[in-house]
């Protein structure tokens, strides 16, 4: 049980009566434990948005740089997939297209957990890799780019929103995926297009192309509902006469493995030198930095 305030004034009054070093151990670790509740509350109150609590999408994809940015894709899944599993959350690969060479060209998995989004969604942007190439024969050191894409998993069923068929373009394929590991390699894939927006959605986690078809429409809806309240958001913005920029393509994170070690987030300047532990997994102080910050009204 962690303690309140009034029992750690009570720690302070009774260390200053007996000057006991036993007391002054356990008022810090008291201490400790107290303010990393006040932490969590702190994030537990602007996690307060309106799809913060829903399960969600969570896609790669390998952007510039070649093989060095497909295998910088698969790092970022490995670090990802590995905080899902510390964190208790559960997902599910639901599209998984490998690279030529090494890596992946594009992953997209539904993860589910207690405020998933809400703690996930701070995450999409661009991912920025520097380090001496491994597919370079003069080891030469390069830039790579992967993108985080995350979208709240909406229930198909409570969607209001109509679709023309005519809309629509819906591919059939065999999955691509690394086989047992990660995704089935069978003919009932599904990619859905919807012309307008452009906006694509594919599934080939399942075996029944009915299954992967609903996934996709799921995925494909919650993207456009997405794109519709942004774009209401950036209406209101020039009506109040503050316009910004809404840019997803943005570069939020940097990761130096060389000249030096160095995990950067550029906007909450929080970093650290511990590289191995975050591409393990080590995660949360930079989504808690984020939502701090968000607490405090700053972006």
């Amino acid at each position: 049980m962690v303690a309140t305030c009034d029992d750690l004034e009570v720690y302070v009054q009774l260390y200053d009566e007996e000057k006991d070093p036993a007391l002054l151990e356990e008022f810090s670790t008291q201490l400790d434990d107290f303010l990393a509740k006040v932490e969590e509350w702190e994030i537990r109150i602007v996690l307060s948005d309106k799809y913060d609590t829903f399960p969600c999408f969570f896609g790669i994809n390998a952007g510039a740089g070649g093989t060095d940015a497909q295998d910088w894709a698969q790092l970022l899944y490995r670090m990802y997939v590995r905080w899902f599993e510390k964190r208790g959350f559960q997902y599910e690969v639901l599209d998984y297209t490998e690279g030529e060479e090494a890596g992946l060209k594009s992953a997209m998995l539904a993860v589910s957990g207690e405020f998933a989004y809400g703690y996930l969604k701070n995450e999409a942007g661009v991912h920025r890799l520097v380090r001496l190439s491994p597919f370079n024969a003069n080891s030469k050191r390069q830039t790579s780019f992967a993108a985080v894409d995350v979208t709240p998993k909406l229930d198909l069923g409570a969607i209001d929103l109509q679709i023309d068929p005519k809309e629509l373009k819906i591919d059939t394929y065999r999955s691509s995926g690394a086989g047992g590991q990660h995704v089935n390699k069978t003919d009932s894939a599904v990619r859905i297009t919807h012309l307008p927006t452009g906006i694509v959605a594919t599934s080939q986690a399942s075996r029944s192309q009915i299954d992967n078809r609903e996934t996709a429409m799921s995925l494909l809806k919650s993207r456009i509902l997405v794109v519709l309240e942004r774009e209401r958001k950036e209406q209101l913005q020039e009506l109040r006469g503050n316009v910004t920029e809404i840019a997803w393509g943005n570069q939020i994170r940097s990761y130096v493995f060389h000249p030096y070690k160095l995990v950067k987030d550029l906007r909450t300047d929080y970093e650290t030198s511990d590289v191995q532990g975050v591409m393990d997994g080590d995660l949360d102080p930079f989504i808690n930095a984020k939502l701090k910050m968000l607490s405090r009204g700053t972006n």
